[in-house]
């Protein structure tokens, strides 16, 4: 650990306590982080929530709301300025407008703090009366969590990590061919390295829309300011026999090493490390659809996260984290409107194996972690369809061009193991079934007063996140 982490983690230290008498003696405050990856709807889910919190008819199972403890709640002013406020209230009326459609994904970190008026039970919550509670909401995107397993990787690590698993996925051929046809010992062209930025990141596109999770380095997706930056040209390759300093292998490690401490590390010092709660949304259907060495993958980025946040890690980020850590992690499993309520328990159970495999291949212990599968908004409703002779557990919903269709996705396995063995087998497909995929526009909904939109136990991952606080 340097001087840098030294001084990081005196500052972190010093915030943290003076930051935890403040919430202690005045008005507590609870950052909740909230990330998705491969369109889990991050941002449905942040508008879906803070609009249930605010109209709590529907949050039956937020045992705070049912007990009448949470008088009020209110939006205000975030803490920090510099900050880009989510757009709430644009992606409320996109979702619930007469015409509804889906908000465009955030592409960076924004925050937004939701306060609640709470009066606590017992003789000195009486004593005290009602108290302010603040929920900051830090969304930011998946794909940047997962770049804190680059940071204990050398550039040599992680070139041999990626090119030992991407062959098979989607542009990852023509990478591999440019990168075998390129002399990383040969002095530095430009042009070369530039190529190789691109091809790779073209690749790591198209694995990401075909729903593979570990898609890092993560700003090469969501590049912003930073695009044609050198902290962004550099690309996987085989370490050569031999390297000078001015050689293309050395360049590529320079750049490497510099996306580690001009991007990763300020990220998580001023986002990361002062997060109290945080949520994964995963589109866990949409990595079975897609087969099993995509669920294997989704399995492996569960297990780089839940290492992300172990608690007592050496290193940098325990530096930056000083004496504060992630008390809960929530893995939720998107879309549960997909299917019928009768497969719910087994899309669950699935995601439970994957969690307490992950949690193993982690070595985590420390902080409280569940999962669940949840909508956030329903899009459909339930009916049962006559088929080729039995009754299949439908779906029904508005598709994107409009029309009305009913779905059946397939039946997922009751044994999550029948699921997990094909992937960690590395299979090519499944073994006896395929399970469809479908992409349901949002309903036109009619709310009442007090109620906000429908949705598919977002009551219980907000009991789970911040109930005990509340």
């Amino acid at each position: 650990m340097g001087i840098g982490d030294i001084a990081d983690g005196l500052a972190r230290q010093v915030e943290s306590l003076g930051a935890s008498v403040s919430e202690a003696l005045f008005e507590p405050v609870i950052r909740l982080g909230v990330t998705g990856l491969s369109r889990a709807g991050k941002t449905v889910f942040i508008t879906s929530l803070v609009a249930n919190l605010m109209n709590r008819g529907r949050m039956p199972q937020l045992h705070a709301a049912a007990i009448g403890a949470i008088r009020a709640a209110y939006l205000r002013p975030q803490p920090d300025p510099t900050v880009p406020r989510f757009d709430f209230e644009s992606h409320l009326s996109a979702l619930t407008g007469p015409e509804p459609y889906w908000p465009e994904s955030t592409r960076a970190v924004s925050e937004l703090r939701l306060s609640f008026r709470v009066q606590h039970g017992g003789m000195l919550g009486t004593l005290r009366g009602p108290q302010t509670v603040h929920l900051d909401i830090v969304d930011y995107p998946g794909e940047w969590l997962l770049d804190l397993g680059l940071m204990d990787k050398s550039y040599e690590a992680w070139s041999a990590e990626v090119l030992g698993r991407i062959e098979g996925r989607p542009g990852a051929a023509d990478y591999l061919a440019l990168a075998s046809a390129t002399d990383a010992a040969a002095q530095l062209d430009e042009p070369v390295a530039k190529r190789l930025a691109e091809v790779f990141a073209a690749h790591l596109v198209q694995s990401r829309e075909s729903g593979w999770w570990d898609c890092t380095p993560g700003r090469f997706l969501l590049p912003g300011e930073l695009a044609g930056s050198p902290v962004l040209t550099f690309a996987p390759l085989r370490r050569p026999a031999e390297a000078s300093r001015s050689s293309l292998w050395r360049e590529m490690e320079r750049r490497f090493e510099s996306y580690k401490s001009r991007v990763i590390r300020p990220f998580f010092r001023d986002h990361f490390a002062r997060i109290d709660r945080q949520v994964v949304l995963v589109d866990a259907l949409g990595a079975i659809h897609s087969g099993p060495r995509a669920v294997e993958d989704m399995r492996r980025a569960m297990a780089e996260i839940l290492s992300a946040f172990r608690p007592g890690r050496a290193g940098w980020l325990s530096g930056l984290l000083g004496g504060r850590r992630v008390e809960r992690i929530l893995f939720a499993a998107t879309k549960a409107d997909h299917l019928h309520h009768t497969q719910h328990p087994r899309l669950t159970a699935i995601m439970e194996a994957m969690l307490r495999e992950a949690r193993d291949r982690a070595d985590f212990a420390g902080a409280r972690t569940a999962a669940m599968s949840i909508a956030a908004l329903r899009a459909t409703v339930e009916e049962e369809v006559a088929h080729g002779g039995e009754i299949l557990p439908c779906v029904r919903g508005t598709l994107t061009d409009g029309k009305r269709a009913a779905f059946y996705p397939g039946e997922l396995p009751e044994d999550p193991a029948v699921i997990l063995s094909r992937a960690r087998a590395g299979a090519e497909r499944w073994l006896d079934a395929d399970f469809a995929a479908m992409t349901f526009a949002p309903a036109k909904l009619t709310l009442k007063p007090g109620e906000g939109p429908p949705h598919i136990r977002l009551d219980k991952a907000a009991e789970f996140l911040i109930g005990d606080r509340l």
